[in-house]
C-alpha cells in the first residue's frame, strides 16, 4: 500500500511555496520523494526556503504570462518531464466593500485565478505527450461558504473552484487529474493579522469542530494523496482540509 503514495520519479512545481502552506506542501512533496521545484517572486527568501527540504528554487511572478511559460518549459529541459503542478500561490486584500477599488480586486483576481488558468493551461501542454500529470490547485473554504471583507479572494478562490472541475472533466481522457484543496484556518503568515485578534482566534475556535487553527504540515498529506497513484480515480474533486468547518453550524 505505501508504494500507492510513493511520488519516486516525479517532477513537481509548488508556486508561491517560499512560506505557509505551499512550503509545508512542497516539503511533504520531497520527503515522500518527488523532485520539487519551489516558487516564489523573492529570490532570497525562495533560496533559503528550497535549501531546507533540498528542492529547487525557481523565482518567477506568475502574473508574468511569459515568464511562467518559459519556466515551466525550463523544468522539462532541465529534468525531462513535469508531473505535477501545485498551485498555490496567492495574495489577500482585506476591506469593507463600500473601500474597494477597482484595482485591487483586479489585483487579486489577477494573482489567485488567472495566473493559476495559466500555469494550468501551459503545464498541460508539457504533461500531455507523456500522458499524466497531477494538478492540485489551492482553493479555500471560504469558497464555500463566503467571508465578509475578502470579495475578490472568496471570489477567485470560487472561480479556481470551477475551474479545477471544468479542467478535470477535460482532461480526465488523458491521464491528468485536477482537484483542489480547500483549507480551512491555518496558522500562516497569511492569516497573521487575525491571528493577533484574539476575538477572532476565539471565534475559530469555538466555530471549527477540531477546535484550534491548523498548523502548515496538516496540509501535507492532502497534497501527497492527490499527486500520488492513491488518488488515480480522484479528479475534479475539492478537498476540504479545515477540521471540519465547512460541514457544521
Amino acid at each position: 500500500m505505501s508504494e500507492l503514495f510513493s511520488l519516486d520519479g516525479r517532477v513537481a512545481l509548488v508556486t508561491g511555496a517560499s512560506r505557509g502552506l505551499g512550503f509545508a506542501m512542497a516539503k511533504a512533496l520531497a520527503e515522500n520523494g518527488a523532485t520539487v521545484i519551489v516558487n516564489a517572486r523573492d529570490p532570497a527568501a525562495l533560496s533559503a526556503a528550497a535549501e531546507r527540504i533540498g528542492a529547487e528554487a525557481l523565482p518567477f511572478d506568475v502574473t508574468d504570462a511569459a515568464i511562467s511559460r518559459a519556466s515551466l518549459e525550463g523544468i522539462v529541459e532541465r529534468h525531462g518531464r513535469l508531473d505535477i503542478l501545485v498551485n498555490n500561490a496567492g495574495i489577500q486584500h482585506r476591506s469593507p466593500l463600500v473601500k474597494w477599488q477597482d484595482e485591487d480586486f483586479n489585483h487579486v483576481i489577477a494573482v489567485n485565478l488567472s495566473a493559476c488558468f495559466r500555469m494550468i493551461r501551459d503545464a498541460v501542454r508539457l504533461m500531455l505527450p507523456n500522458k499524466f500529470g497531477r494538478i492540485i490547485n489551492t482553493g479555500s473554504v471560504a469558497a464555500i461558504l463566503g467571508r465578509p471583507t475578502i470579495h475578490a479572494y472568496v471570489a477567485a478562490k470560487a472561480g479556481l473552484h470551477g475551474l479545477t472541475r471544468s479542467t478535470a472533466a477535460e482532461l480526465g481522457r488523458h491521464g491528468i487529474t485536477v482537484n483542489a484543496i480547500a483549507p480551512g484556518y491555518f496558522a500562516t503568515e497569511l492569516n497573521t493579522a487575525l491571528m493577533s485578534d484574539e476575538t477572532f482566534t476565539k471565534w475559530v475556535e469555538a466555530r471549527t469542530p477540531a477546535g484550534r487553527w491548523a498548523q502548515p504540515e496538516e496540509l501535507g498529506g492532502a497534497v501527497v494523496f492527490l499527486a500520488s497513484d492513491a488518488a488515480d480515480y480522484v479528479n475534479g474533486h475539492v478537498l476540504a482540509v479545515d477540521g471540519g468547518l465547512s460541514v457544521s453550524l
